[in-house]
């Protein structure tokens, strides 16, 4: 074989292997997107660097909750999941009833979506797609178009939600105990609602986690 013949199939060699090469690195990035999480098995954005940092040890990212249960509490928020059937995520936020979920069309309502149960109470997991994890990230344009305003549409919606909240759990929640007759009117569902702000006062709009910092910028 002539030396032209032997360094043009060192080139197609080297091409192929090369392309390989990128085609591996591109399925390696693209399952770092997103993780199912139990129960539901809504989808948890490994994007984003504030609700998976990561892990220094690894130098992978971790979501910093486990799972999304209506007890889960969030340690920044909002948090962000997503049903891949649905063209947009939910943002989460911690409250003392439990966790809520904001839906574009809905509102804030208390998680999980009643149609993520059946008729017991118990959780029904979501079917996802073969390779959900390679989904890619929600959009840095949506985020930037929703995410502060889900912020404030949560603090302006927060008495009302308290007002729907299970009276066992924000007694359960009071941080300082109560007088036998606050006790009792919260336990009955008939606490005022003023009485309930200042129980258990909205938190500040600065608290929240804004585009950027969901997106790491």
């Amino acid at each position: 074989m002539s030396n032209r013949n032997l360094f043009r199939m060192a080139v197609i060699v080297f091409s192929i292997l090369l392309l390989f090469g990128f085609t591996l690195t591109g399925m390696a990035q693209a399952q770092d997107y997103w993780t199912a999480l139990p129960p539901y098995n809504t989808l948890w954005p490994l994007w984003s660097p504030a609700l998976s940092p990561v892990d220094s040890t690894t130098g992978l990212p971790v979501p910093i909750i486990s799972s999304l249960e209506p007890s889960t509490v969030l340690s920044v928020q909002p948090g962000l999941t997503w049903n891949p059937s649905m063209a947009y995520p939910w943002l989460l936020y911690n409250t003392p009833g439990g966790l809520a979920y904001f839906d574009m069309l809905y509102g804030i309502n208390f998680w999980p979506p009643t149609n993520f149960l059946d008729s017991t109470g118990a959780a029904v997991p979501i079917g996802l797609p073969a390779g959900y994890a390679a989904l890619p990230p929600t959009e840095a344009s949506w985020l930037q178009q929703n995410v502060l305003f889900a912020n404030n549409y949560f603090v302006q919606a927060y008495p009302s939600l308290l007002a729907t909240a299970d009276p066992a759990l924000l007694a359960a929640a009071a941080t300082v105990p109560l007088a036998p007759p606050t006790l009792l009117a919260l336990n009955a569902g008939v606490l005022p609602l003023a009485s309930l702000t200042a129980l258990f006062p909205p938190p500040g709009i600065l608290d929240f986690l804004t585009p950027a910092a969901l997106l790491g910028l």
